[in-house]
């Protein structure tokens, strides 16, 4: 209970007091004075026993969408579900145009044969058909009675007299007979004698002479020929020419040559590799098969030699590393010394 309002004997006589069981006289505080220096933080105490939650509030106001967040990894595919009952069938759709005529189809079995239909009016006579071919004639049928003697048929030649016999008396004169069948032919005659001997004739053309018709020797120094490998399906340079003899065999390029006549051509060809590889005859760009050479190991020269028989003039030959081999070949430098070394490729006309 409040006392305040009247002052107390003995009491400070300005303020109202406040009256105590003992009667003593409690002064009411005076003015706050200023705030003194805050003290050193006590150490904390133990945690209170937690109070009973609160009624929830009200729910706030939804706060604005915030920006989508980037896309989670797709989860694997959960089992399929068990299918719903089929909902009812909805209205049929309007006709769509027809479709193109799809493939026929395999011609199904054939049906039983229906029954005989009454068999309908004859239709009129078509025109007759080509005449077929005549068949084989029938056995000979019984031999029908003899008919009436027909007329006498005409007079037949007279035939040759016969020698005459002793002379009868006069009988009459008889129909002449058939004539008999040609005797058999005579035996041959004589020989006769041998006629004159014809005119000599004109002489022929002269043959082709035996032996060598033409040569021709190409070759390659290594260095500085064949520098760079010769891959498959190349041909092998051979740019220096040996000796040659007239113009049957001539170059068209450093590793191209000539066959200006139709005829039979012995080849010859060394050539010094550093790979296991084969080397081939082309002519005309095409492989001679029955010419390839080759070796699987070694570091020895590959040699070829072949009869190549042509069937055009101006022909083409070459040789070649055949195309569809692995290795590209290494026309071997200095093989074996300090010196050069030689490749060959020698052509003789035979015929």
């Amino acid at each position: 209970m409040s006392n305040f309002g009247k002052p107390y004997k003995g009491c400070c006589p300005i303020y109202p007091v406040r009256k105590q069981p003992r009667k003593k006289c409690i002064c009411p505080p005076g003015p706050r004075g200023p705030a003194g220096p805050a003290g050193a933080t006590g150490p904390e105490g133990p945690a209170g026993p937690a109070g009973p939650a609160g009624p929830a509030g009200a729910t706030g106001p939804a706060g604005p969408a915030g920006p989508a967040g980037p896309a989670g990894a797709t989860g694997p595919e959960g089992p399929e579900g068990p299918a719903g009952p089929a909902g009812p069938a909805g209205p049929a759709g309007a006709t769509g145009p027809e479709g193109p005529e799809g493939p026929a189809g395999p011609t199904g079995p054939e049906g039983p044969a229906g029954a005989t239909g009454p068999e309908g009016p004859a239709g009129p006579a078509g025109p007759a058909g080509p005449a077929g071919p005549a068949g084989p004639a029938g056995p000979a049928g019984p031999a029908g009675a003899t008919g009436p003697e027909g007329p006498a048929g005409a007079t037949g030649p007279e035939g040759p007299a016969g020698p005459a016999g002793p002379e009868g008396p006069a009988g009459a004169t008889g129909p002449a007979g058939p004539a008999g069948p040609a005797g058999p032919a005579g035996p041959a005659g004589a020989t006769g004698p041998e006629g004159p001997a014809g005119a000599t004739g004109p002489e022929g053309p002269a043959g082709p002479a035996g032996g060598v018709l033409a040569f021709a020797d190409f070759y390659a120094l290594m260095p500085p020929d064949n520098a760079a490998t010769v891959a498959p399906g190349t041909d092998v340079s051979f740019p220096q020419d040996g000796p040659i003899s007239g113009t049957d065999i001539t170059r068209t390029g450093p590793s191209t040559f000539n066959l200006s006549e139709i005829g039979t051509y012995q080849v010859l060809f060394q050539v010094s590799v550093s790979e296991a590889g084969q080397l081939i005859l082309t002519l005309d760009g095409a492989d001679l098969d029955y010419t390839v050479v080759g070796r699987a190991t070694g570091t020895s020269q590959i040699v070829g030699m072949a009869l190549v028989t042509t069937t055009s003039i101006n022909s083409i030959l070459t040789v070649q590393n055949p195309a569809g081999n692995a290795a590209a070949l290494t026309i071997t430098p200095l093989a074996g010394g300090t010196r050069p070394v030689s490749a060959h490729l020698v052509i003789t006309r035979l015929q």
